[in-house]
């Protein structure tokens, strides 16, 4: 009896564990894997696309997906030179707003990686290289460092993009450089706790991973050159693995899945899986092709199966996990980014339109069609899914569309 007891215990409290962290979404998800738990959205769209329940015209260029905590929607922008933070309710309300300070303007005009809530503050990094911690409630500023100028790197052509990572009390974040390539940061403080050297690499545009899963618990990222592994608690530096492109662009998020790490990448480079070895102290490279060449749109595991699409290889993709072969390859759309749920595919492509697709590896079966036609610039920001709605960025426009029966 008291066995069963105990095992009931820990089904409620790891489904209530479950529960809260579905509460707060941050960049790619819960977990940063672009797979989503929803129950109960749509198998199929109406032949017109999903209802759209509001939008709001006025965040300014950028490129940023939503995060949401609760019930409260978090979204920046660039106005005359100054990014904003947008805080809105469910409803499409705009709570408040507020500036933070100077935001890219170079090229590509916008601001860059999604936002971070956690313990009741925000973070977020600037294309310039600020890191920014603020109260969330109040926004103010908390804390303010300027991880480029700080810790002696400099900035990328396109802006420096991440969403912060946190780990316990740490925010971690990518400067970049010879010295200090990633640093740990106290996130109520912004003192620096540990930094590794990495290879010496410029940032490169990466939102890094927490493995928490093996021996060693470990940070995985992209810099410019190299994928590498570095120990969440101390910063030691673990293990790298050579992966150059044309540009040094390593936008995508590395997907895991026990034990294994694919990373992905454009212009010319590929995928490579690794294989976690001695509890994430070492790695071997499982397979490579060049044929999933994702830029900036990132992939998903469903499954066996990993889905995406491609750069250089202009078709969206589905291939075999362990062994990297291609299943299928659908052309004539425009490359994007893709996030799933509960066995769906919501993929939203350079040229504006939204598809909801099958995960199945035999083809790319289209069960709902989209154009995005409000907002301005470039169809790059993730999409988001939360409580039955799909929330799409579109430059200026947030949209919101009802994807849940009922």
């Amino acid at each position: 009896m008291n066995k069963v007891i105990i095992m009931a215990t820990s089904i409620f409290l790891s489904t209530a564990a479950t529960a809260l962290a579905q509460e707060n979404i941050q960049w790619r998800g819960i977990d940063r894997t672009g797979v989503y738990h929803e129950s109960g959205l749509l198998k199929t769209w109406p032949d017109d696309g999903p209802q759209l329940l509001w939008h709001y015209d006025g965040l300014g260029e950028g490129h940023t997906s939503t995060a949401i905590d609760g019930e409260l929607i978090y979204i920046t922008g660039l106005r005359d030179g100054d990014g904003y933070i947008y805080v809105f309710d469910l409803n499409g309300k705009q709570v408040k707003s507020k500036k933070y300070g100077p935001e890219w303007d170079k090229s590509y005009n916008g601001s860059r990686g999604t936002v971070t809530v956690n313990d009741g503050k925000i973070y977020l990094v600037s294309g310039y290289g600020s890191l920014y911690c603020l109260n969330q409630s109040s926004l103010d500023i908390v804390w303010e460092k300027n991880i480029l100028q700080e810790y002696g790197s400099k900035n990328v052509t396109w802006g420096i993009c991440e969403a912060p990572l946190i780990i316990d009390n740490m925010v971690i974040a990518t400067p970049g450089g010879n010295e200090h390539n990633i640093v740990a940061l106290d996130k109520n403080t912004g003192s620096l706790l540990w930094d590794c050297p990495g290879k010496g690499d410029l940032s490169a545009y990466c939102s890094p991973l927490y493995v928490g899963d093996q021996a060693t618990p470990l940070i995985v990222t992209m810099t410019a050159d190299h994928i590498i592994g570095v120990e969440a608690k101390t910063g030691k530096f673990l293990w790298s693995h050579e992966n150059k492109n044309q540009h040094g662009v390593q936008a995508n998020t590395p997907v895991y899945s026990n034990g294994m790490i694919l990373c992905t990448s454009g212009y010319g480079r590929g995928s490579t899986m690794l294989r976690l070895k001695d509890g994430g102290q070492s790695i071997e490279e499982v397979w490579f092709s060049k044929d999933l060449d994702n830029r900036i749109g990132a992939m998903v595991k469903v499954g066996d199966y990993v889905y995406g699409s491609g750069d250089k290889n202009r078709s969206w993709f589905c291939a075999d996990w362990n062994t990297g072969e291609i299943k299928y390859r659908e052309q004539g759309l425009a490359m994007g980014n893709i996030i799933s749920n509960d066995g769906m595919l919501y993929c939203y492509t350079e040229k504006g339109d939204l598809l909801l697709v099958k995960a199945t590896p035999d083809k790319f079966d289209v069960a709902g069609k989209l154009a995005v036609t409000l907002g301005t610039n470039q169809h790059w920001a993730h999409t988001v899914l939360y409580k039955g709605v799909m929330y799409v960025r579109h430059g200026d426009t947030l949209m919101a569309y009802k994807v849940k029966n009922g």
